[in-house]
């Protein structure tokens, strides 16, 4: 994984470091109850601190290649959607992240994520 400052110190302008890099969210708020109505994630390294039980997040579109990292500190369970058209794991239409824990879910097709929860 790239580090801003060495993709700065190479001579990039702060952009292409962030289109690089990746950029991050923090005090996010999960929210609705389906993929429709849940917070639509919008970077690439986001933490959920606050959160009802059974609300939820939404992954951005899939593109072959993409890296979205989700850290839940809300105290409770939140559930991850995948955009529409697309699944989590080649099968699930949702996955859940308890409470205190990250995953990293990798776009492995136009249409489908992976994902990768720590232990």
């Amino acid at each position: 994984m790239a580090i801003p400052s060495r993709v700065l110190g190479a001579g990039n302008s702060p952009l292409s470091a962030l289109s690089i890099c990746g950029d991050g969210a923090t005090g996010l708020v999960a929210t609705g109850s389906t993929a429709t109505d849940a917070l639509q994630l919008s970077a690439v390294f986001n933490a959920i601190t606050t959160s009802s039980a059974s609300t939820g997040v939404k992954l951005p579109p899939t593109e072959v290649g993409a890296m979205v990292g989700v850290f839940n500190g809300s105290g409770q369970t939140i559930v991850a959607y995948p955009p529409t058209g697309s699944t989590i794991n080649a099968a699930a239409s949702s996955v859940n992240i308890a409470n205190g824990k990250g995953v990293l879910f990798f776009a492995t097709s136009a249409t489908t994520w992976v994902s990768v929860t720590t232990a």
